[in-house]
């Protein structure tokens, strides 16, 4: 065996999402909100001025494959690390490595950190002087919120970009393309059903990882025919990516769901039950039931009864460890708890009424006694301590929260059902209404 034969192995022996990453931007699939001919991050590229950047969205997004791109269309070095696996001496190794590089060649390095919320706050600040100084090009990989879990310092020096999801039409489309590209699956003779790819495309949850993984195994394991043409059915595709598909179609499933949700805000518990099993045993995955209940137990049960809100999220965690079947049983329960307990949409109003004046009202004139007294002047101190602590008056004072121009603002309005009218009771006792 030769070198080439070597390396040949090699290269078959990769996954087909490795093998159909794309290596240049008018290949890349999804994002157009970012990497479009305008848009900002293209232009960075095009000029060689991107910063330190994060980018955040789900998995098999692009994230990774978009900063290689960088890496390749504007001529730097591109090191990849796990924050998983590496530590500060590997962050270490690798800036020194790129200071020698732009030292001696000129050549900027691209530090590709996925997971990059896994790192401590030590392995940050190893981080941050090589950011500051420019030494590298820092993209971060994430599929968590930034800015709730990474060091701030961090944050504040890059750009952070969020990914989409990757919707079924791009996904059907990057399947087909791996059917008959020479980087793909082009050595087979295949004949894949357009159900098969839309199933593939409709239950990977837009990771196109996942659909290039669905796809590779549907593909090498289908015996061939008499004539060597692989044909993948529906039911291959659903044994490659283990679900089932949905046993009707995709205008009833939106029926089946909304009647669900109209069965939970009506009280009707037979109904919600009838209708929350017709989508599992059609083939729905159950968390997207647990989403909705979720969202109805504040949306249309709320305050009138806060427990609905633990029953529905307890259930969703008893579910996620037991799993089904005896998962399901936590589910009905939880149902049976959404559907009887007292009904209030005052928590949805509220939320639509502070979001709207968020919007509108922009007023940053925070009365004073609120600010953080850890800085600004004597005469700012001196407000401060203005502010009346609650506990010191029993529990509650009356006091001005909302700037001037809210301060008759009222977003939350308790109904007189369930909870709500103890809720009501208390605040006309502390003289709130």
């Amino acid at each position: 065996m030769d070198l080439f034969d070597l390396n040949n192995n090699e290269y078959e022996a990769k996954p087909l999402a490795e093998k159909m990453r794309a290596s240049n931007l008018d290949d890349f699939i999804g994002q157009k909100h970012i990497v479009s001919p305008n848009s900002l991050l293209r232009r960075a590229i095009s000029m060689d001025r991107l910063g330190s950047c994060i980018f955040w969205g789900p998995p098999g997004c692009g994230k990774t494959t978009l900063a290689h791109i960088i890496a390749s269309t504007t001529n730097g070095n591109f090191v990849k690390l796990n924050a998983v696996q590496s530590g500060v001496a590997d962050v270490k190794k690798a800036v020194e490595e790129a200071r020698n590089s732009l030292k001696m060649y000129g050549k900027k390095t691209y530090l590709l950190l996925d997971e990059c919320h896994r790192f401590n706050k030590t392995q940050s600040d190893s981080l941050l002087p090589s950011i500051e100084q420019g030494t590298i090009i820092f993209i971060g990989s994430t599929t968590e919120n930034p800015y709730a879990s990474m060091t701030p310092a961090i944050v504040s020096r890059c750009r952070v970009f969020e990914f989409k999801r990757l919707s079924e039409e791009e996904i059907t489309g990057a399947l087909k393309t791996a059917l008959t590209s020479r980087k793909g699956l082009y050595q087979y003779k295949t004949d894949v059903s357009e159900d098969a790819l839309k199933h593939i495309a409709n239950m990977c949850g837009g990771d196109l990882r996942a659909a290039y993984n669905a796809l590779e195994l549907a593909v090498v394991t289908t015996q061939p025919q008499s004539d060597g043409t692989v044909r993948v059915t529906l039911e291959d595709a659903e044994q490659s990516i283990q679900r089932k598909a949905l046993s009707y179609n995709e205008d009833v499933y939106y029926d089946l769901l909304s009647a669900f949700c109209k069965s939970l805000r009506g009280s009707d518990s037979d109904a919600a039950l009838y209708y929350a099993f017709r989508l599992i045993e059609g083939g729905c995955d159950p968390i997207l039931i647990f989403r909705r209940l979720i969202a109805h137990s504040s949306e249309d049960v709320g305050m009138a009864d806060p427990q609905a809100l633990v029953v529905a999220t307890s259930a969703l965690y008893a579910f996620e460890r037991m799993g089904p079947p005896e998962g399901l049983i936590p589910l009905t329960n939880a149902i049976i708890y959404v559907c009887e307990a007292e009904k209030s949409n005052s928590v949805i109003t509220a939320m639509g009424a502070a979001r709207k004046a968020a919007t509108e009202i922009r007023d940053d004139n925070i009365p004073p006694y609120l600010k953080d007294n850890s800085y600004g002047d004597a005469a700012a101190k001196a407000q401060s301590r203005r502010y009346k602590y609650p506990h010191d008056y029993g529990g509650y004072v009356k006091q001005q929260y909302l700037p001037d121009s809210l301060k008759d603002a009222e977003f939350y309005k308790p109904s007189d059902r369930g909870y709500e009218k103890t809720v009501r009771q208390i605040r006309v006792k502390k003289g709130m209404e």
